[in-house]
């Protein structure tokens, strides 16, 4: 990683400077609130933890320009209390943390080589191995030897002070099955092979902003019940909307990825021999259709939902319109931003 101003993790990677694509026409709500005092407390704690906890080492103020905060604050408007959202801002950046220590930046000795063991230590973490004795020290010094392990377990301990034992395992699972999506990242790099538009797509409905989206109901406090999360109609509105976040995501961070690095208007133009504008207007109308369907389906399953149910989808709806205008306005992709 060069900088943390360049956009790295959940789809994003190596630094270049290009002007930001043209995004006009991307379907999304407008943020439900913007307290900016409040984002700037919860990024300050963010990034003091970041450097307690040995991610990012000496990048302080890299990671303090990202604004994740502010990007937290904006997703979960349903809370106002600065130690949840930096329960789900720990969160999402030891998600983030993954690609780049992980996969993407050898400044922070990433390999793709390597990834498959290391990322089973850091899955340890998430989701607690329980060794024999005689082996149970060498597993805790391996995950005290990970920075992305220990953000992991600290930031789970963290949201366990609000979640429930369902949501906990619902956070667990998710984040561990992007992790299946890390490895397969990892072949495109090793090879050199261009994935086809449907693997791409695919790939982003597992490597996408779900293990965020899916705490909006911990973070406001309350909670969306299993029986409730585990209808198909219900898990499908939630991984559409984590792959409609990370196509949004593509488009506005494609301006500092390396021409190596895949994304879905780069696929488009390669598979369809279009140009890029016309692949970067297929990638809106594809986040688009996306988008639609989202709203078209949570309105009928409010209709007919339990009110725990009929509160997470608005709470999905305002997480990505606020995530929208995070990507929209941060100094992280739009140089000389300010917010």
């Amino acid at each position: 990683m060069n900088t943390l101003t360049a956009p790295t993790g959940l789809g994003t990677s190596a630094f270049r400077i290009h002007p930001v694509p043209h995004t006009e026409g991307l379907y999304c709500p407008p943020p439900v609130r913007d307290d900016p005092a409040l984002g700037e407390e919860v990024n300050d704690r963010l990034v003091d933890w970041a450097a307690e906890i040995g991610i990012y080492p000496g990048l302080s103020e890299e990671l303090r320009a990202c604004q994740f905060g502010r990007l937290i604050m904006l997703a979960h408007p349903a809370t106002s209390d600065p130690d949840r959202l930096l329960a789900a801002a720990k969160m999402g950046l030891a998600l983030w943390s993954t690609d780049d220590h992980l996969l993407d930046e050898e400044q922070l000795g990433a390999d793709p080589a390597t990834l498959g063991s290391r990322l089973t230590v850091v899955a340890a973490a998430v989701d607690p191995a329980h060794l024999p004795l005689a082996y149970a020290p060498q597993l805790e010094q391996a995950l005290r030897d990970e920075p992305v392990a220990m953000a992991y377990r600290s930031a789970l301990q963290h949201l366990s002070l609000y979640a429930t034992r369902s949501q906990m395992a619902r956070i667990r699972h998710e984040t561990i099955t992007m992790f299946m999506a890390y490895n397969q990242e990892a072949e495109w790099i090793r090879t050199g092979r261009r994935p086809p538009v449907w693997e791409y797509l695919t790939h982003r409905h597992f490597n996408g902003f779900l293990p965020c989206i899916v705490q909006v109901d911990t973070v406001a406090g309350y909670e969306l019940s299993p029986h409730d999360y585990a209808d198909q109609r219900v898990r499908r509105v939630f991984t559409m909307a984590g792959s409609a976040a990370v196509l949004a995501n593509d488009l506005y961070s494609r301006g500092r990825e390396s021409d190596t690095d895949n994304d879905l208007p780069k696929l488009i133009a390669h598979e369809d021999r279009c140009t890029e504008d016309e692949a970067v207007q297929r990638s809106i109308d594809l986040h688009n259709e996306l988008m639609h369907a989202i709203e078209a389906e949570s309105a009928v399953l409010s209709r007919f939902g339990s009110p725990q149910l009929r509160r997470a989808l608005s709470d999905v709806w305002a997480w990505l319109g606020g995530g929208h205008e995070w990507h929209a306005t941060s100094g992280r992709y739009h140089k000389g931003a300010n917010t």
